[in-house]
């Protein structure tokens, strides 16, 4: 009764997502400051195993769906299960996963509860709340952070009269850290029959079609990104040219995409992929907030730009004032030179 839940989503090779893990971890760290336990939710076919993956992650208790039925993934029985245990349990907090499957899956559970969603959180805090025309005081309410109007604020969303408070967050904006590898919890097997009518199941999945990932951007030790300021495909080519001698993978901002300088796959940001590598090459990039939430905790930081008061420029460890049509192949040959 009012614990922190995540919705472990499953992937084609029966594991609990990236996404998931990492959102275990900061449940684990919400539910110590509220004092209550860490739930999981996993639903779908020869998943037994799920508990081995995510005790370590200090999940109390696991509520395991496990039909044949249930993979692949369907909206209708995902979420008449999600939503009776959630009538049942009443959560506190619920935390899903901003995938193709949470975002499908986590509105159509807030609508049939009745309670607030906030899309795309880029933090998630414990915090007290005071109505200024009431004076009515709020305590541990979810703090849902995220970019807003653009890019342009960060706005904190709180839900004060419903619950649960549900939020989705996307890959790589939590940190995965393990809580305790010797942690157990407890596994509630459920009855699915119990959830899900027979209408449940009246699309039916003919043929399917996973096209691979080209890219792992997200997984990348050093990244070189370009933005708007690099001005013209020829000048992003460059970008491509030092990935290839530093063994780096190339990102964009939102708007080089848009200018069709790459390709959405490399976009680095709010609505794009979050990172964290170790070098983070910024070319050409003003900085804005939607794209500083996808890279803002790389550990070295290096901005090329031309202008000297560019956002970018406050979060860069090194700042270089310039043209990147000039500054990149002095970089490229100046390498290749000491790497001989």
């Amino acid at each position: 009764m009012n614990n922190v839940f995540v919705y472990c989503e499953i992937t084609e090779e029966g594991h609990v997502a990236e996404v998931s893990l990492e959102l275990l971890s900061k449940g684990r760290k919400l539910a110590g400051e509220l004092g209550v336990k860490l739930e999981a939710v996993a639903i779908g076919s020869g998943i037994e195993k799920v508990s081995q993956e995510v005790f370590p992650f200090g999940v109390d208790v696991l509520h395991l769906a496990d039909d044949p039925r249930l993979s692949p993934y369907r909206t209708l029985p995902h979420a008449s299960i999600i939503i009776g245990l959630f009538k049942e349990e009443q959560p506190e907090i619920v935390l899903f996963g901003a995938t193709s499957i949470g975002r499908d899956l986590a509105p159509r559970v807030a609508s049939a509860l009745r309670c607030g969603l906030t899309a795309d959180c880029t933090a998630l805090e414990i915090g007290d709340h005071t109505e200024p025309k009431t004076g009515k005081t709020y305590k541990n309410l979810l703090y849902q952070i995220r970019p807003a109007f653009g890019g342009n604020i960060i706005a904190t969303i709180i839900n004060p009269d419903t619950r649960p408070q549900m939020a989705t967050v996307r890959e790589g904006v939590m940190k995965k850290e393990i809580h305790s590898a010797n942690h157990k919890g407890k596994v509630k097997n459920l009855d699915v029959s119990k959830y899900v009518k027979e209408s449940d199941f009246v699309v039916e999945i003919i043929e399917r079609h996973i096209e691979p990932q080209k890219l792992n951007i997200k997984n990348a030790q050093i990244i070189v990104a370009g933005g708007y300021g690099v001005g013209t495909p020829e000048n992003f080519k460059l970008l491509y040219e030092l990935a290839d001698v530093i063994g780096a993978q190339v990102g964009a901002s939102r708007a080089a995409v848009d200018a069709g300088l790459a390709e959405h796959e490399r976009q680095i940001g709010q609505t794009g992929v979050t990172v964290r590598p170790k070098l983070y090459i910024a070319c050409g990039i003003s900085g804005a907030v939607q794209h500083r939430a996808g890279m803002d905790q790389s550990a070295q930081i290096i901005s090329i730009n031309k202008d000297p008061n560019a956002p970018i420029n406050q979060i860069a460890d090194y700042v270089i004032i310039g043209d990147v049509a000039e500054v990149l192949p002095k970089m490229i040959k100046y390498y290749k030179q000491n790497s001989k």
